[in-house]
């Protein structure tokens, strides 16, 4: 820790509480641990650990959240204890004394912001893929299928009992040799809680039957627990109250259960939630995104909360300080997990207590951190690139030591608009010239639908803090190349973004955009065909607003499912959506021909496996296949640069921008970003964005 960092650190923690949210800033006593303030981060699994161990690049993204100010940050979302629980998704491997030296330097780096550290272990059961690790057998309570993974489990028979409660005992011991302040046992959908739900539970011995028989398990592995590290160890639970599907735990039976533990005296909180995480329409509800409301699962955390007295944590899509310190001040519960809130702005805590409240990077629930997960990637933030790569780009951008550049930036899209941002930050005169009226790109068509209308604080964000920054801002510009270089620039990024591409459709001059529908340009007509051959959000977006106005929908696509591209969370949501409005769904079928007829436009679609042709007639087609590069701008000024656009680009992906010296006799670098070198996302662009500019 840096001598500035020293400095920093104790000047937030000492800044006076402002007002407005005083209850969330007070300290909690859980057991013998004090905590500082009762904002946490709670345990996931973000894929960033190498060989099942927490690294420096994990170790890191936890230290930055301690460097802002929270008070107790939960790490290792379902850390496997045994060799039959395999990750499925990058999980730590706490089954082995391996582990144990790098918890002692995790739990160094973190105490030394005065921030406690817990870790999650967990026995997956059925959850997970048996085709993986050792390939041994998963097992469960009973031999029933587990929907969201499909694994086939083995019933556990009577030597697996003693076998995986001593594996999770070694497992929170070697928490507590490894310093931490404690662990939590992950129940919902996970091996006990699969003992403890009638759903998945069908044994008739002691195991089964009755609430104390299947809860029997669960303490039997709290129990050995404690044998091994004592009473001076903060061991907890995480479950739900309530599984919200006929048959399975309802409120009443979670609310019993919250008191048997309690009674049991064998652990120091409950971490509260509900859903099912182990069916593929329960997923997104378990792990609330935009879709949902802020904060979710609340009226369960009062009905637990009401029947309990010992301290209560919750984490369900809070993001915001006022929802927490209401949940604080009401009761509902004594710790509040602020999980993508800290991915988005891992510095909210800092910011807030130094009165620079307006600066915090708002999480807009678009589960882009979840869902790369579930697809097998590492969990990155849609619009915080930082976030996970903080040893080698920063989460605070510094002002630049060396000359202020006249930086020009063309497009107002999110990566145009943090490219504005950054290079202002680093104390440079920016000018962002913007087509549109208003700044936002893509963003503003994205959030068209009501449950995407968070989207927008991705802009809005960026939009503020470059009026803060005084940069100047001409919209309704549309930039010629004479328009960019009369400015005298000395850098110049192009952030153009793209243009619907209709030239993989023949015929496709006959269609419209989804662009052209969600802009308004364009009236939705009765019967729509919708084309996606892209294979992310667009296509869902633009048929479910068609169907919201009324028009008889068909969305087809070449892929074997919609939205192939989507992740887990944000796909259920749209097909829920899609469904519940009527919309048909056609996968396999490419369309190859629109043109005219009689009644309106016939489309062609080829069976992507057989060949068969099949015919449609509509009032009109919509054509999603992504975008082309909107880079006429960029061409034009290629050859006035120093660099011809060109760039090292081992160097780029390695966090470095080295620009070519192709031409001693150009005018200024030339950048550019995004859409406009192809079709990507949002973050691409904003990764773009800094890269380029961070070292500027």
């Amino acid at each position: 820790m840096s001598a500035e960092e020293k400095d920093q650190a104790s000047r937030s923690d000492n800044a006076p509480v402002p007002p407005a949210y005083r209850a969330l800033f007070e300290p909690f006593r859980l057991k013998h641990l004090v905590l500082k303030n009762r904002i946490m981060s709670t345990s996931h699994a973000p894929a960033y650990a190498e060989g099942g161990m927490p690294t420096e690049r994990y170790q890191k993204y936890h230290e930055e959240k301690a460097k802002g100010g929270l008070a107790l940050s939960m790490f290792g979302g379902a850390s496997a204890i045994a060799p039959d629980s395999p990750p499925s998704f990058g999980q730590l491997y706490v089954g082995s004394d391996d582990v144990i030296p790098y918890f002692q330097e995790f739990a160094d780096r973190l105490h030394r912001h005065d921030t406690a550290l817990m870790c999650q272990l967990s026995h997956v059961g059925r959850r997970t893929h048996a085709n993986s690790g050792g390939w041994l057998p998963a097992i469960s309570a009973s031999h029933l299928k587990e929907p969201a993974h499909g694994s086939f489990p083995k019933a556990m028979e009577r030597s697996d009992f003693r076998r995986v409660a001593d594996a999770y005992a070694a497992a929170a011991l070697r928490c507590k040799k490894g310093g931490l302040d404690g662990c939590e046992l992950l129940i919902a959908g996970h091996l006990i809680g699969q003992f403890w739900s009638p759903l998945m539970n069908q044994r008739n011995d002691e195991y089964g039957g009755s609430l104390e028989n299947r809860l029997r398990f669960g303490f039997e592995i709290l129990g050995r627990i404690r044998d091994v590290v004592g009473s001076d160890f903060i061991v907890g639970i995480r479950f739900t109250a309530d599984e919200k599907l006929e048959g399975g735990i309802d409120i009443e039976e979670g609310i019993e259960i919250a008191r048997l533990h309690q009674q049991s005296g064998l652990i120091d909180f409950l971490n509260v939630n509900a859903g099912s995480n182990w069916t593929n329409a329960g997923v997104a509800e378990t792990v609330p995104g935009m879709a949902f409301p802020s904060p979710t699962h609340i009226a369960a955390l009062k009905r637990v909360r009401a029947a309990v007295t010992m301290p209560i944590f919750h984490a369900a899509r809070v993001t915001d300080f006022a929802t927490a310190n209401a949940m604080i001040k009401d009761g509902d519960a004594d710790m509040i997990g602020m999980t993508r809130a800290h991915i988005a702005d891992p510095h909210l805590v800092r910011k807030y207590r130094e009165g620079r409240e307006a600066e915090i990077r708002p999480c807009v629930g678009a589960s882009y951190c979840i869902d790369r997960i579930y697809r097998g990637g590492d969990a990155l933030c849609i619009h915080n690139v930082a976030t996970g790569r903080e040893s080698f780009i920063p989460q605070v951008i510094r002002p630049t030591d060396g000359p202020v550049r006249r930086v020009v930036i063309v497009g107002g899209g999110p990566g145009g608009m943090e490219a504005a941002r950054i290079s202002a930050e680093r104390g440079h005169k920016v000018t962002l010239l913007d087509a549109g009226a208003t700044l936002g790109g893509q963003v503003l068509l994205a959030s068209e639908v009501s449950w995407r209308r968070d989207l927008l604080g991705i802009t809005r964000w960026l939009a503020d803090r470059l009026t803060t920054l005084s940069v100047d801002i001409r919209s309704n510009f549309y930039a010629e190349a004479e328009d960019v270089t009369a400015l005298d620039p000395d850098v110049v990024i192009i952030a153009t973004g793209g243009i619907p591409n209709m030239e993989l459709v023949n015929g496709g001059e006959l269609a419209v955009s989804s662009w052209d529908l969600l802009s308004r340009a364009v009236q939705p007509a009765p019967r729509v065909l919708v084309y996606d051959d892209n294979g992310s959000h667009p296509g869902p977006v633009v048929a479910e607003y068609l169907a919201n106005a009324g028009s008889a929908v068909e969305l087809v696509s070449p892929d074997p499912e919609i939205g192939v591209r989507i992740g887990t969370t944000n796909a259920i949501v749209h097909r829920r959506n899609l469904y519940r409005s009527g919309v048909t769904l056609t996968p396999d079928r490419r369309v190859i021909t629109v043109e005219r007829s009689a009644n309106g436009l016939g489309v062609q679609l080829r069976n992507e496996y057989t060949g068969e042709i099949e015919t449609r007639q509509v009032d009109q087609v919509v054509i999603e296949c992504g975008t082309l590069p909107n880079e006429d701008l960029y061409l034009e000024l290629q050859e006035d640069s120093t660099n011809l656009g060109r760039f090292d680009l081992e160097a780029f992906a390695k966090g470095k921008l080295v620009p070519a010296q192709d031409n001693p006799k150009g005018r200024y670098q030339l950048f550019r970003i995004g859409d406009a070198v192809a079709c990507r996302d949002i973050h691409a662009a904003m990764y773009d964005a800094m890269r380029v500019c961070k070292d500027l």
